[in-house]
């Protein structure tokens, strides 16, 4: 077991596996230190998402807590649970930087109800680095937020997808434009069920939290702020990266208080970007892999004859993202009817198999090119016309399918 010191407090490191989340009832407080330290033990050398964890001290039994005294211009969040990150159902999610729905306990804390300084219709503060930040928010007797923090704030009691619920909606915070500076609190239903404000559709704000996306550097996790897709930056697991020394005009900050929890992430990356032939492969996954396969799909090819697996890839299109593709085909012994063929991409996760496309490649066994970045791919089918290609396209999560093009040839015979 992995320990190292975090202001003075053991902590142990957690590795645990990219999985969708697992909503656990808290453990009772007589049990946090012996579950942690377990957990430790058990985890330790697994790869995958790593939480920094501070075991709890047990309190001491006795009456409530006396009741949170309001601080000017500020929220304050309660202890709770906090979901990390989007789960692999979840779309648009970003696997090569957003953890995979795991969860965790976070203190209580204050918040900015605004971005510095704080002020209803004033202008954001920008063109700071983060030293600059941190070095503002202890002039006020506060910090800047963890990037846990600031997502608790943002996700809510009920760990939502954006500040104001479930479904994204451009008006609310007039997101999926460039960041752009405006008068704070102007949107009034742009804020959480905690009651804090324009964490979208203005400045991205620094954090407290290095970067820790497969990288070392002095990069920051920066959050909120505005882009384009809307639906993919305005969510409140979306995180960016800037250089401690960075000064932009888009870039602000808020500030925090209260007792900074022990919770720290580290996404390790289990496998980088890349397109990996498979020789092996699982029976009872192919089983699954074919019972996946839609249900056209799989009329087509049984007309043609029995369904075989002809060639199989791992597709990592980003970091810590892996899709199977499986060419497939339905022939017989004998030439005619010509044979059905075609590539299925598919998530895996343990007891399921998530469709995401399906793609014909006509009488031919599909094939694959990659002509740049991993994240863009090349089907090459045919039949007894010609040759064609057909790009495939994962895009925060998801796989899109492109339009044919045919060979050369096929286009000059004007079919």
């Amino acid at each position: 077991m992995q320990t190292a010191q975090l202001r003075g407090i053991p902590v142990f490191v957690l590795g645990v596996a990219l999985a969708p989340a697992c909503h656990k009832d808290p453990p009772s407080a007589e049990n946090k230190d012996a579950a942690s330290t377990a957990q430790s033990l058990n985890q330790a050398s697994k790869g995958g998402t790593t939480l920094r964890v501070g075991p709890a001290a047990t309190p001491p039994l006795g009456p409530p807590a006396e009741r949170v005294q309001p601080q000017n211009g500020m929220v304050f969040v309660p202890p709770g649970a906090l979901v990390v990150g989007s789960s692999p159902e979840k779309r648009p999610r970003r696997a090569d930087r957003e953890i995979a729905g795991e969860q965790v306990m976070l203190d209580g804390f204050y918040i900015d109800m605004l971005s510095y300084p704080n002020e209803e219709g004033a202008i954001p503060v920008t063109s700071v680095t983060h030293d600059e930040a941190e070095g503002l928010c202890r002039e006020r007797g506060k910090r800047l937020c963890t990037d846990l923090e600031w997502e608790r704030a943002c996700k809510g009691p009920d760990n939502r997808s954006f500040e104001y619920g479930e479904t994204y909606v451009e008006s609310v915070c007039r997101t999926g434009r460039p960041a752009a500076l405006r008068p704070g609190g102007y949107f009034s239903g742009c804020q959480s069920d905690f009651g804090v404000r324009d964490m979208h559709g203005g400045p991205f704000e620094w954090t407290a939290s290095p970067y820790l996306r497969g990288t070392t550097s002095s990069e920051m996790v920066i959050k909120g702020g505005n882009g384009t897709p809307g639906q993919v930056v305005g969510r409140c697991a979306n995180l960016e990266k800037a250089e401690r020394k960075e000064r932009s005009g888009v870039i602000g900050f808020r500030c925090c208080s209260g007792g900074e929890g022990s919770v720290k992430v580290e996404l390790e990356y289990k496998f980088g970007p890349g397109l990996v032939p498979r020789v092996k492969f699982d029976e009872d996954l192919e089983a699954a892999m074919f019972k996946a396969l839609p249900s056209e799909a799989e009329s087509k090819m049984r007309r043609a004859g029995r369904i075989r697996r002809e060639r199989v890839w791992l597709w990592h299109p980003v970091a810590n993202e892996e899709i199977h593709l499986m060419a497939l085909c339905g022939r017989n012994a004998v030439p005619l009817p010509r044979p059905e063929c075609g590539l299925l991409a598919a998530r895996v996760a343990p007891g399921s198999v998530e469709t995401l496309a399906w793609i014909s490649s006509g009488e031919w066994v599909a094939n694959l090119h990659h002509p740049g970045a991993m994240t863009h791919l090349l089907l090459l089918g045919g039949d007894r016309r010609g040759g064609f290609k057909q790009p495939l396209t994962y895009r925060y999560g998801d796989v899109t399918v492109g339009d044919v093009s045919w060979s050369y040839q096929q286009k000059k015979k004007g079919h």
